[in-house]
């Protein structure tokens, strides 16, 4: 809580620090004349050796010190401390996006890191932490599709979400129309100017009551945006499947039908992108990032509150404090 305090705080005449210049010089001056007077003095009896350890000569700077601490609570409130608090308004066009996920088996072959689909969870995570302004949903599908989370600005919502994804949730199959259908039908009645649906996978449509075309077209005609990610290698490795009836493992084949995904994109107005690793997953959501921008005007105002006035009272205090000790404990008259 100091922290956000502290960080917060600013000034609004800092040039008054400049006024700190002048403790070197006081505090030279103060001991520079206390040392002259006591080279001057002559010792003219034992008492006043007895003298020099007395709690009064042990202690003659502290009015000294307090009128500089009161010095400096006066420069300080003269600099104008104040807390600055800020409010942020967004106005604009936002973006509704459907994340459209494939969950099949073969997304659990290891050629990415750990597998496909862990790599595919993590850019989207990543990719949602990027749209703060737009509505983001995300549809599942293998054997048939699913809505995991349909459109939200809750992004702590949708990121837990997004980590509760595994093999094993549906049938499986890879149902590419079915999952490009419903996400459709989760931006049909969207109000956004752009909507669009992001969608990978690891096959080829061989599940579904929708095959790929219809799908397609469902999207042209509520002008819905299709991006299309094909993710393996011809290396895909072991794939771990979990399903009803228990866990298997076996090592799939990579047949990515580019052909249909890339006519689902350009036919949409989106465009079809090939991911052979983490890295170059990442780097597909970066761009479509950077291409699908919403358009935000951000306002943001700044309110101050004075914040001086405990200063000006401290140094009130400490200039009655000196005063104290130098005429009454010190005993040091004018």
């Amino acid at each position: 809580m100091i922290y956000d305090f502290l960080h917060n705080i600013t000034f609004g005449q800092p040039w008054f620090f400049l006024l700190f210049l002048i403790f070197p010089v006081l505090i030279f001056s103060h001991y520079y004349r206390k040392n002259r007077k006591e080279a001057a003095m002559r010792v003219s009896s034992v008492k006043a050796l007895e003298r020099s350890g007395t709690f009064t000569n042990i202690f003659q700077n502290i009015p000294f010190w307090l009128r500089l601490l009161a010095l400096s609570a006066m420069i300080l409130a003269l600099a104008r401390p104040q807390v600055r608090y800020s409010e942020t308004y967004r106005e604009g066009e936002g973006i509704d996006i459907i994340l459209c996920i494939d969950v099949s088996g073969s997304m659990t072959a290891e050629d990415f890191s750990p597998n496909r689909m862990e790599a595919a969870k993590k850019v989207a995570i990543d990719f949602v932490n990027h749209r703060p302004d737009d509505k983001i949903g995300v549809v599942i599908f293998a054997g048939e599709s699913f809505t995991q989370c349909p459109l939200t600005t809750d992004h702590y919502v949708l990121i837990s979400q997004i980590q509760q994804i595994r093999n094993g949730l549906l049938e499986d199959g890879t149902s590419i129309g079915s999952g490009l259908a419903t996400s459709v039908d989760r931006l049909r009645n969207s109000k956004a100017k752009s909507k669009v649906v992001i969608l990978l996978t690891d096959g080829v449509n061989n599940s579904g009551l929708i095959d790929p075309s219809t799908a397609k077209e469902i999207a042209k005609a509520f002008h819905v945006k299709v991006y299309t990610i094909g993710v393996g290698t011809d290396q895909a490795g072991a794939a771990t499947l979990e399903s009803r009836e228990g866990t298997g493992t076996q090592q799939p084949k990579v047949t990515i039908d580019e052909k249909m995904l890339k006519n689902i994109a350009d036919e949409t107005g989106g465009k079809y992108f090939r991911a052979t690793d983490n890295r170059s997953l990442g780097m597909i959501y970066s761009d479509i990032d950077k291409m699908e921008k919403s358009k935000m005007q951000v306002t943001t105002f700044h309110r101050y509150s004075e914040k001086f006035y405990p200063l000006v009272m401290l140094a009130i205090a400490l200039l009655i404090i000196e005063a104290l000790l130098r005429y009454l404990v010190f005993k040091k008259f004018p």
